[in-house]
């Protein structure tokens, strides 16, 4: 911590040394912006920087719209019809969905059900799958049990 205190204030006294420089005699137009040399430093090469503006008007295209970033957190994937047909034979378990209409294939009745068991269970009743209405369907994660613990061995 403490070399990257002392290499960062003697960047800033460099940089403060060169625009001291710069303000005191004007360069010709021919070697402004190719190297700057403070007093004991190396020449380097300077390149003029684009104002951060430009730069932020450049990354989007003006009516293009952007791209949400997919993450794990925010790709969502379709049930599938075996996953429905779970859903809907719990629904039908339960009660809220006649038996017959566990096809497989989420339609009006099945939204309606789910809407019904929502409501029921104090929960937002928007029809549509979620976490909290498939805990409490009894269809949350499943996690398997801890294996058995190997017997004590025993000692003579």
């Amino acid at each position: 911590m403490r070399n990257f205190l002392c290499c960062a204030a003697s960047t800033v006294a460099l940089i403060l040394a060169a625009n001291a420089a710069d303000t005191a005699a004007p360069k010709p137009a021919a070697a402004a912006g190719k190297t700057t040399a403070a007093p004991g430093a190396t020449p380097r090469q300077v390149t003029p920087r684009k104002p951060a503006a430009t730069a932020a008007r450049r990354s989007v295209t003006p009516g293009t719209p952007k791209r949400p970033t997919t993450t794990w957190r925010n790709r969502q994937a379709t049930p599938t019809p075996e996953r429905y047909k779970e859903i809907q034979e719990a629904l039908a378990a339960k009660g809220y969905l006649q038996p017959e209409d566990a096809s497989g294939r989420w339609d009006q009745a099945s939204v309606e059900a789910l809407k019904k068991f929502q409501a029921d269970q104090k929960l937002d009743s928007t029809g549509k799958l979620n976490s909290l209405s498939l805990i409490a369907l009894g269809l949350g994660p499943k996690y398997e049990p801890p294996a058995p613990a190997p017997p004590p061995a025993e000692s003579h």
